[in-house]
């Protein structure tokens, strides 16, 4: 009887241990994903510094790389070693409201006569939902489009500007300029529309004419009030344009143009296209044309390319050519490396008047 007892117990002992032990694991289980929380957390907030009054973040982007051009037409090759971008930002959050925030961002650029100038890119006012599912930015602040299409539609400024920004494009337009901006976000609508300066924030002022801008975007699966990510799965048709009277960059003319573009996004690919037209402008940016690019993902390695091409409204119906492809490596989640290939062309009725074939190597940092 002490022996089927013992046995009893026994068995009692080893059954409770094992139950401790699963559920000393399962504890083990929830430590560890609390600890990975914190160390993602601490990560991101790295960079954060706080004051009596307030939070700040700082962050950069930089691109930096190595470029071989080769002039078809003249038979000449060049090589340099580039720092193409280097930005560097501040945020400041407001304990009172924490989605505001005031935004400075500085820029690098190289000069012609080989020194470095530091320019202000960013310096805004970020008021949270002032109206409805609406926030604002106020002082020198996106223009509706190019930030878009590059969180978006094409994802490597590093390599390039986008279609309408490019000078080998349409080249109508840049990234910032002082004014305002009215930023919508529901799920299947987002807008930005603003009134600036017009002239951009490295353009001359004259105080001439305002410029009218906007985006208007329909999400078709519902992803409007989240910002895009590779790894989503979503489907954007946008009506873009500005509305600029009096430009002095443009000649003291109008510049009035429009487009339309649209995106489809899911974690193995990504493919988009846009159509762009002026309405009414100076001789040297007046006309029309399109774009195409696409991404192919495989783990952390892509294949890229893209196609441009813009005919000038002029005498000499100059038309612009670029097709740009690459294969891009993502070594972690701070540093991209792209190795790509460019051929840019100007055809008149003349003939060709441009012809280079450039080869990159480029690092993209972002902390």
């Amino acid at each position: 009887m002490k022996k089927i007892t013992l046995s009893i117990l026994t068995v009692a002992s080893i059954v409770s241990a094992q139950s401790d032990i699963e559920i000393l694991k399962s504890q083990m289980d929830d430590m560890a994903k609390k600890i990975a929380k914190l160390e993602e957390k601490k990560a991101k907030d790295n960079t954060a510094l706080v004051t009596k009054s307030m939070k700040l973040k700082v962050s950069g982007k930089h691109y930096i790389g190595f470029k071989s051009t080769n002039n078809e037409l003249t038979d000449t090759t060049s090589n340099d070693f580039e720092t193409r971008r280097n930005y560097f930002q501040i945020k400041a959050y407001f304990n009172e409201d924490s989605k505001s925030y005031f935004r400075t961002t500085f820029d690098t650029t190289h000069k012609g006569d080989g020194d470095w100038s530091v320019r202000l890119k960013y310096a805004y006012l970020y008021l949270n939902n002032i109206l409805p599912y609406t926030s604002i930015e106020l002082g020198q602040v996106h223009r509706p489009w190019i930030d878009y299409e590059e969180h978006g539609g094409w994802n490597y400024r590093s390599i390039s500007k986008v279609f309408v920004e490019a000078d080998e494009g349409a080249h109508l337009t840049n990234s910032a300029d002082l004014g305002f901006n009215l930023k919508t976000k529901t799920p299947y609508f987002s807008s930005e529309l603003g009134i600036f300066n017009g002239e951009g924030y490295h353009g001359i002022e004259d105080g001439r004419g305002l410029s009218a801008e906007w985006r208007l975007t329909g999400h078709i699966m519902g992803n409007g009030k989240h910002k895009a990510h590779k790894t989503d799965t979503y489907a954007n048709i946008s009506f873009l344009g500005q509305w600029n009277d009096d430009s002095n960059k443009h000649e003291n003319r109008d510049l009035n143009w429009y487009g339309l573009h649209a995106v489809y996004n899911q974690p193995a690919f990504l493919i988009a296209t846009q159509y762009i037209k002026t309405e009414d402008a100076d001789v040297k940016y007046a006309g029309e044309g399109y774009s195409v690019n696409g991404e192919a993902r495989f783990g952390d390695f892509s294949a890229i390319g893209r196609y441009d091409y813009f005919e000038m409204d002029n005498a000499l119906k100059e038309e612009k050519s670029r097709a740009i492809a690459g294969v891009t490596y993502q070594y972690n989640k701070n540093v991209e490396f792209i190795a790509s290939f460019m051929n840019e062309k100007i055809e008149d009725t003349t003939g060709t008047t441009m012809d280079e074939n450039s080869m990159m190597i480029t690092a993209e940092i972002n902390w």
